[in-house]
């Protein structure tokens, strides 16, 4: 029973945090802007991205660590 409820879970956790990085590198708004002689840089909001990323591999982890059978 325990071992669902952490699938389940980790499946959440990797699927929030793969939105959360999608949107902060695709949908939102930058977070700086960076002018130089060459032009023009938006930059996206790196710890988001970071965020999100971390927290969609330890969701997947999770997930796969609790799906997997233990040999006895």
């Amino acid at each position: 029973m325990l071992r669902i409820i952490f699938m389940i879970f980790g499946i959440v956790l990797g699927a929030v945090g793969g939105v959360i990085a999608y949107r902060a590198y695709f949908l939102e708004p930058t977070a700086a802007i960076v002018i130089s002689n060459e032009g023009v840089r938006e930059l996206p909001n790196t710890f988001k991205i970071v965020g999100g990323l971390l927290l969609l591999i330890v969701g997947a982890g999770l997930a796969f660590t609790a799906g997997v059978r233990k040999p006895r």
